[in-house]
């Protein structure tokens, strides 16, 4: 049986596929607040919204709080109401929280605060770790800066640049200064205090590498938020749509608001928490009044909402935990754990296309313009296609490998620092037609089918070599429903919807192919799910290509120039080009190369979409 016979149903589900992205493309998404860069540039990065403001909360206070202090101020301010207040930075219309969050990442190079509180235990003096919410951490520093300026505050992830900064703090070869440099080393953040003149003669001392200047500018731009963060405190709406907010210290001295940040400022520094409360609850009343027409109202509760909910981690864990129910499934054949993984799969698609829904609409944007979004847009595309597999070919290994491929990429875009994790606005290139919206979402498609059958080939890979190290062969190692490795036949070509596989053919069981079930049985599907996955994902990147040339001709005037991404976009193509050819041949183990050109494919693949972006230079440098 020739596994083109089943490209027709195969280019049913894409043509399904696509006609759903048309639904999701098609309507507009609302304006930016500011005209757009440029070409192919992405927005300016803007650290601060406003210089030279004078800071809302008053001046700080030159006495110096303790641990505790802050820690019994953080357990008694409820700053709720404080969270959805909406602002203006970075070319657009955020809430409160999500500036927190923001600044603290930039300054922290993490997501929270980790303070460490000193406690008796016996004799001995230990510290104690306390985790600050980003929003309380912003309000502190920009009200008591003075508490951060010894503490470990700024984040230096390149390793050389922090070990280089620790020596002209710590210069000695003594015990006390070599435990110091090793303590801060670990910590991965240094005090403002440290960097206050070291940063800067370190970067007059010598010629230095990209990655070190490109570390000083970080340390040099986290400085300038902890000192001036308040200077990103553009709360007073505009009159018009296409004009900037204004700045708290712009409003009238005896404005209400004016009054309750000056009020709010002093309670802060003396720990009274109920004061405090009583002047965000004055905050969270006035700031909308001031322009009730132009204030946004929905957007910031599901800002705050996406904020909170944290979906794509969410969708992670749901995703893993999926992953090992329907493989517990395939071993045990019992039917909660199949039902179980695959309500489980729905449940964390669910919570990944809602996160990127929210997402696309807090930006104003189909999501999809940096690392980050492409990431979250590739494991849902991948889920997507791998449940709608599962469901009309009714074999639980599909939705083992969709929940695979989601869990895998999502677990590297939320908890690795992979770029474009902050919601900005997009290149100006990337809005000048609908067509891009579908050559990328298309192309991403092609990249989560891709990583799917990356995933089923090491499957394959290691259940085919694990049956020959035993010296029984892949076709006898096991049958149905006896042996260690053994999944019984039902495991894979039936599932928990009701299992429809073929019988194998004369021309699949010649060749030791055949058995009366077990391990001939598993591998025979997982080369059926494969080749399934692969024809899927080699017409979607051959569309995603034509569609990528049809734009550049409508943007650049050529339909194409060999740019890096182009070329290797066209390399990964025609990997997967051969396999389809592959399949038609007489090779006698078409299974197996096609499994070992999956993995070449998909390293290939990984190339043109990190590699390229990262070190060739290009039109594509928005990506």
């Amino acid at each position: 049986m020739n596994h083109f016979t089943g490209s027709t149903r195969c280019r049913g589900i894409a043509l399904t596929v696509l006609a759903t992205l048309l639904l999701l493309t098609h309507a507009p998404l609302a304006g930016a607040y500011e005209p757009p860069p440029a070409g192919n540039e992405h927005p300016q990065s803007q650290a601060l919204s406003s210089e030279g403001k004078v800071n809302p909360f008053g001046p700080a206070s030159r006495d110096e709080q303790t641990p505790e202090f802050k820690q019994k101020l953080a357990a008694s301010v409820d700053l709720t109401p404080l969270r959805d207040l909406a602002l203006y930075d970075g070319g657009r219309i955020k809430v409160l929280d999500t500036l927190a969050r923001d600044t603290m990442s930039e300054i922290l190079g993490r997501r929270t605060y980790i303070d460490y509180v000193p406690e008796k235990v016996g004799t001995e003096i230990k510290h104690r770790k306390v985790t600050y919410d980003p929003l309380f951490t912003f309000l502190d520093m920009t009200i008591d800066p003075g508490y951060y300026h010894r503490k470990p505050l700024v984040g230096v992830n390149f390793l050389p640049l922090r070990e280089a900064l620790l020596e002209m703090v710590f210069p000695g070869e003594g015990a006390v200064e070599v435990d110091a440099r090793d303590h801060w080393k670990r910590l991965g953040r240094l005090s403002p205090e440290m960097l206050a003149h070291n940063a800067a003669d370190l970067a007059r001392s010598a010629t230095l590498d990209q990655q070190t200047n490109k570390g000083l500018n970080d340390i040099h731009e986290a400085i300038g938020l902890y000192l001036r963060s308040a200077g990103n405190l553009m709360m007073v709406p505009s009159d018009a749509r296409d004009k900037p907010w204004g700045h708290v210290s712009e409003l009238p001295e005896a404005h209400p608001v004016r009054v309750a940040f000056m009020a709010m400022g002093r309670a802060w520094r003396a720990g009274d928490a109920a004061t405090v409360n009583a002047q965000i609850g004055v905050l969270a009343r006035e700031l909308p009044a001031l322009s009730p027409t132009m204030y946004p109202t929905t957007r910031r509760s599901l800002e705050a909402f996406y904020n909170r909910a944290n979906l794509f981690e969410w969708g992670m864990w749901l995703y893993a935990f999926s992953t090992l129910g329907l493989l517990l499934a395939f071993g045990t054949q019992r039917r909660w754990l199949r039902f179980g993984g695959v309500a489980l799969l729905i449940a964390a698609v669910v919570a990944h296309a809602l996160g990127f829904g929210l997402r696309s609409y807090i930006a104003e944007r189909y999501a999809i313009q940096n690392q980050f979004e492409s990431m979250t847009g590739v494991s849902l595309f991948a889920a997507i296609v791998g449940l709608v597999l599962l469901v009309t070919r009714r074999q639980l290994i599909f939705g083992a490998l969709a929940a695979a491929a989601g869990c895998l990429i999502l677990v590297t875009a939320t908890q690795l620092a992979i770029p474009g994790q902050t919601v900005n606005r997009e290149a100006a290139i990337l809005n000048t037609s609908v067509l891009l919206k579908y050559h990328v979402t298309i192309v991403l498609m092609s990249y989560g089918l891709i990583t799917l059958g990356f995933i089923t080939a090491i499957v394959y890979l290691a259940m085919h070599y694990a049956g020959r190290s035993r010296g029984t062969g892949s076709a006898t190692l096991a049958t149905a429903g006896s042996g260690p490795l053994s999944f019984g036949t039902s495991a894979l070509s039936s599932a928990a919807l009701g299992g429809n596989a073929p019988p194998l053919s004369a021309s699949e069981t010649a060749g030791g192919a055949a058995g009366a079930g077990g391990m001939a049985r598993v591998l025979h599907d997982l080369d059926r799910a494969h080749m399934t996955i692969l024809q899927l994902a080699f017409w979607l990147l051959g569309v995603g290509i034509l569609l990528g040339a049809w734009w550049a001709d409508h943007s650049w005037g050529r339909w194409w120039a060999f740019d890096p991404k182009e070329l290797w976009a066209l390399v990964t193509w025609i990997v997967y080009l051969i396999v389809v050819h592959l399949r038609v041949s007489t090779l006698k183990s078409k299974a197996l190369a096609t499994a070992w050109l999956s993995i070449a494919g998909f390293i290939v693949m990984l190339w043109c979409y990190f590699g390229v972006n990262l070190l060739l230079p290009g039109l594509h440098a928005y990506a």
